[in-house]
């Protein structure tokens, strides 16, 4: 996929911006920047069109990128990931050597908006999870590295990964 095929002339770079549609654009376009890294925070994936089928495409062709490549992602709530993204589910069991999938811990809960860093220097960012206003940029290593910093932060508050497999004896 082409990246110049996803910047949309109506979703500009380094704006604030409005619009769940826009929204789901501007993050296509960032995480379509990504070669290594990708760091994903959201509530639950019900917003940003996780379910559908191009952010699978995205995604997969991330991992795809090779063996170093690695997606983390950090939920507040995993329910909406387990039960309507069965995509992003089986990415998970494919690809769980590149991909991990956390849920915060209650302390963590209050954070309420929602990030995507690529590779330490693209990210979309919105500002408050029930309003869709977000701003993204392209080679922005400053903003992405603070955002990076509240990602690690995060991180320490999560529990333990979302295991894709059944464990029994």
């Amino acid at each position: 996929m082409d990246k110049a095929e996803l910047a949309p002339k109506t979703v500009l770079p380094n704006a604030v911006l409005m619009g769940e549609r826009d929204y789901a654009q501007a993050l296509d376009i960032v995480i379509a920047q990504a070669n290594s890294e990708l760091c994903i925070f959201d509530q639950d994936f019900e917003k940003g069109d996780y379910a559908s089928i191009k952010r699978y495409d995205l995604l997969q062709a991330f991992l795809q990128k090779g063996e170093q490549v690695k997606l983390t992602i950090i939920l507040q709530n995993s329910h909406f990931f387990s039960a309507n993204c069965p995509r992003l589910v089986d990415l998970l069991k494919i690809y769980g050597h590149k991909m991990t999938v956390y849920e915060t811990n209650d302390f963590a809960k209050i954070a309420k908006d929602c990030f995507v860093i690529a590779d330490k220097q693209h990210y979309c960012r919105r500002f408050h999870i029930d309003q869709a206003r977000f701003k993204y940029a392209l080679n922005d290593v400053e903003t992405s590295a603070s955002l990076l910093l509240r990602f690690e932060e995060l991180l320490a508050e999560t529990t333990e990964a979302i295991s894709v497999t059944k464990l029994g004896l």
